[in-house]
């Protein structure tokens, strides 16, 4: 499936990013989902740890490359996928202190060069960010009107996993 595709880039200032779900810091995501962003506000730790698990593709920035040990997570994203026609983008975030330096439109760059996300139907949510993903062939959805979503119950979510929230 995603056996022969790259999973490591590095830029020319020390930054590294890296599919391998095994380097992501559970607790740099969970921090910043859970107490920074506006779109997962509070959510446990156990919820985080199933969406990426989940998730066809993560996506780690690192200051030093985490293959030989010595880097920090500043950055995260997510792809849930079938690879052919639908891909959604989320929780996607840079580290407060490492914005402004590219690392963001990299990111994006590198998730929507994927041969195998090249095609699909990639959509996301965003307040904030639209400028960005516009750069990387993201719309305004047309004809909203066809398009039907089931809205987030995060009740029924943790009951699910049998938390409480």
């Amino acid at each position: 499936m995603l056996e022969d595709d790259q999973t490591l880039w590095i830029n020319n200032d020390g930054f590294t990013i890296s599919t391998n779900k095994s380097y992501l810091d559970i607790e740099v995501i969970h921090d910043f989902l859970s107490k920074e962003s506006y779109w997962n506000k509070g959510i446990a730790k156990e919820l985080v740890i199933a969406s990426i698990e989940n998730s066809i593709l993560c996506y780690g920035i690192y200051e030093g490359n985490p293959t030989d040990g010595s880097a920090k997570m500043v950055g995260f994203a997510r792809v849930v996928s079938d690879l052919v026609r639908f891909s959604w983008l989320g929780d996607v975030f840079v580290l407060t202190e490492y914005r402004g330096r590219g690392l963001s439109k990299w990111l994006i760059r590198v998730i929507t060069d994927h041969p195998k996300l090249l095609g699909t139907s990639f959509q996301l949510a965003t307040q904030d960010a639209h400028s960005l993903y516009e750069q990387y062939g993201f719309k305004s959805i047309g004809q909203i009107e066809n398009r039907m979503a089931r809205p987030l119950d995060w009740e029924a979510v943790y009951k699910g996993y049998k938390l409480s929230k």
